[in-house]
């Protein structure tokens, strides 16, 4: 791939999408890499927040037997053959009896590869709101309760960041809106943005096995990198070709993921934005040296793409990855 399709291809991702998934630069050593099932070895929840226009937040009661009576967002756990967005529709009404259109990813929430949950901003598009004559085995009600005064007691308080975190993206939206891209993919894996950066010049990190393009890490289901999270893959492809312990790496947060979800597809791809950064600068001007043949530096020479990813990067424009 010539420069003009590494622009495009970073322009693409820029912009929430990428292209599919064929193969990834830097695989665990200690297992093979095989496709990921849902209900087997991975475990994807979606969560949804409604803010509405009196700042109320839609909580739903829960009617399970170890949580009944408690509050909380609507969220469970996707189905197989579903895409991550029929699974939030699927759980918005049955949880709250509302059709709804996502507006945004929030965040996204893992405990390594495994277990991963995806946060949206939502609204609503119809439906009737549930009430306790309505209830059965999915909530026992819904309803919209103050931003700041939310009904007690809550299933677990994770969510309190979440509805702040919804409240600030309504109040100023730190990142374009980013919903799924639907493409399928057999692994958890992740295509780095890896960028230096240098007064206002930025390279980035670019994989040269077949035609060039922005490398990606496949996450494995080891217990060091499910106790060490999906930062473990990042780290490992960067041993692979870079000399870490005079650099600081930083994941700044995801630009856009891809999924399907059909015909026992359940993996995902998440496009994450990392920075390398000398620990003791100096007078380094110029990228860290690259070892081996697979990788090398880009400078970014369009200026629209270099603007971007400096705003990306300065104001951290990005979803944030927790966990």
């Amino acid at each position: 791939m010539a420069s003009e399709g590494l622009a495009g291809a970073l322009a693409d991702v820029l912009g929430g999408r990428g292209p599919r998934v064929l193969s990834c630069d830097s695989v665990p050593a200690e297992e093979p890499v095989t496709p990921v099932r849902l209900r087997k070895n991975v475990c994807y929840v979606v969560l949804a927040v409604f803010l509405n226009d009196q700042d109320e937040v839609l909580l739903i009661q829960e009617a399970k037997r170890e949580c009944r009576g408690s509050w909380y967002l609507p969220a469970g756990r996707m189905e197989p053959g579903e895409t991550i967005v029929e699974a939030l529709q699927r759980e918005v009404k049955e949880e709250a009896g509302l059709q709804c259109e996502p507006l945004t990813m929030l965040s996204v929430e893992e405990r390594g590869p495994s277990w991963v949950r995806f946060v949206f901003l939502a609204r609503p598009t119809g439906g009737i709101l549930k009430t306790s004559k309505d209830a059965d085995a999915e909530s026992l009600q819904a309803g919209w309760y103050p931003r700041t005064s939310l009904p007690t007691p809550l299933r677990a308080h994770d969510i309190l960041h979440l509805v702040e975190l919804a409240a600030q993206y309504c109040r100023q939206a730190q990142h374009p809106p980013i919903l799924p891209q639907e493409l399928p993919c057999n692994v958890v894996c992740q295509r780095l943005v890896t960028t230096f950066t240098s007064v206002q010049t930025v390279w980035v990190l670019v994989g040269t096995v077949g035609i060039p393009h922005l490398p990606i890490t496949a996450c494995g289901f080891t217990p060091m990198e499910q106790r060490g999270g999906m930062k473990v893959a990042i780290l490992r492809l960067l041993q692979e070709c870079l000399t870490l312990h005079h650099l600081a790496v930083e994941t700044k947060g995801l630009l856009g993921l891809q999924h399907l979800g059909k015909d026992h597809v359940d993996g995902i791809c998440l496009n994450v934005l990392v920075t390398v950064a000398f620990r003791n600068p100096g007078t380094q001007s110029e990228p860290p040296k690259i070892r081996g043949e697979n990788f090398f530096w880009w400078k970014v020479a369009e200026e629209d793409l270099q603007s971007q990813l400096l705003h990306r990067l300065q104001e951290s424009s990005v979803i944030p990855v927790n966990r």
